[in-house]
């Protein structure tokens, strides 16, 4: 018998979200590689083998041992779209939302993300840190093993930078893997009311050449963990040609793209994100059927964030059912925030796409693991449980995957796994 570290073993249910190489996508995403009887082999921090319980059993010998009876193992959800690094709340807004204000009118009189600069603006970078830890301790406890962690809130190059250093430290703190994402192009400043060529400028020509140097120094670069470039290609935040220069800007510099696109205006983000190789487009809330069928081509992961949309109040929500059937690759995300969704529960926002989007629970799982991984470029690391892959894991207290999604305002999380070592639960 081969002697290993871990041996997870007697699942109701091991859900492995494997498959061919890449994300998920139609048919495939009803499948969830299920394993009934199932167990988790882990040695080195990496998965060693997946399969039945009497056949694992038979040949290893683990150091831990843990009976998963009566419980569902599946990989560590992943975050591919995040915001949560921030100083302060946004708690008065929600109220005036409720009297019936809307987003974009709060936006309009200084609040929204102008409000969160202001704070991040005056934050240390030990504040945002010590504010976030909590945030991303909750994720933890709710599954999420991987998080990407955009800037975008400091708006000028040195508080943008701040953050970029939060997120460092946030990575050397925490046990979460976390992926950064440069997003200097998130609004206009309103130092810059009136003038967003002349913001568009300064991202390009002074904010992302410092980040793309930063990067290259930083513990990132040396595990090889990308820095990608944002922007929030929106009505009355970046234009279609604005959104194009930052982007191209950012990879002459060798930082991937991502994408704000269609959340309130279809402006062609889509097709500009497909263009530019993309690794995501995001939000998706207004997308045509021409555009969906162009992400449905291509490589790039279509991200939608229905926590948002539930946020807000709102009736209208990514046509996710159409993006699946038209055969994009889609994953799910919080979009965890301060302003339109403070929300930290990946299985919570898996319960709103098969409410609201019409997933079918398999879909929304492999949509938060394998496809979500994809999403932030690591897909060939994380999001499933194959030989090869980290030991990311989470056993959940119940006998079937789809309680995951069938449940709601709990937390089924019973055991978190990070690199082979129990971290949760």
């Amino acid at each position: 018998m081969t002697k290993i570290e871990l041996l997870i073993y007697n699942a109701a249910q091991v859900v492995t979200c494997g498959g061919a190489d890449g994300p998920k996508r139609g048919a495939a995403m009803t499948d969830v590689g299920l394993i009934e009887g199932g167990a988790v082999a882990v040695s080195g921090g990496q998965i060693v083998a997946v399969g039945p319980t009497a056949e694992l059993r038979a040949a290893y010998t683990a150091d831990q041992m843990i009976d998963a009876a009566g419980k569902v193992v599946c990989p560590g959800f992943v975050e591919p779209h995040t915001h949560v690094v921030y100083a302060g709340d946004r708690v008065n807004e929600f109220e005036l939302r409720v009297k019936g204000t809307s987003y974009q009118e709060i936006m309009a009189a200084g609040g929204g993300i102008v409000s969160t600069t202001t704070a991040v603006r005056q934050a240390s970078v030990e504040q945002l840190v010590a504010e976030t830890l909590p945030r991303l301790d909750a994720m933890l406890a709710l599954g999420t093993t991987t998080v990407e962690i955009k800037t975008g809130y400091g708006l000028d190059t040195a508080s943008e930078m701040k953050m970029l250093r939060a997120i460092e430290m946030l990575a050397e703190q925490h046990v979460v893997d976390i992926v950064p994402t440069f997003l200097g192009a998130h609004a206009i400043p309103t130092e810059y009311k009136g003038q967003a060529e002349a913001y568009t400028d300064l991202v390009i020509e002074e904010m992302l050449p410092t980040a793309a140097a930063w990067y290259q120094s930083s513990t990132f670069a040396a595990r090889h963990i990308p820095l990608f470039n944002d922007v929030f290609c929106e009505q009355n935040a970046f234009s279609l040609d604005q959104s194009r220069r930052v982007l191209e800007a950012g990879l002459a510099l060798g930082l991937p793209v991502k994408i704000h696109a269609d959340e309130f205006t279809a402006l062609g983000g889509v097709s500009l994100a497909v263009e530019l190789g993309a690794v995501s487009a995001d939000h998706l809330d207004v997308t045509t059927p021409a555009e969906r069928a162009v992400l449905a081509a291509s490589e790039t992961v279509g991200v939608v964030l229905p926590a948002v949309n539930f946020n807000l109040g709102s009736t209208h929500f990514a046509d996710a059912r159409a993006l699946i059937d038209d055969g994009a690759a889609l994953a799910l995300s919080t979009d965890i925030n301060p302003g339109s969704a403070p929300c930290p529960s990946l299985p919570l926002v898996m319960a709103m796409a098969c409410r609201y989007q019409k997933l079918l629970p398999a879909e929304a799982l492999n949509a938060v693991t394998r496809n979500a991984a994809y999403a932030i470029g690591l897909g060939d690391r994380l999001g499933s449980l194959a030989p090869g892959k980290q030991a990311d894991i989470v056993i959940v207290a119940a006998p079937d995957y789809r309680h995951l999604a069938y449940q709601f305002g709990g937390n089924l999380v019973a055991t978190v796994i990070k690199r082979g070592q129990v971290v949760g639960g």
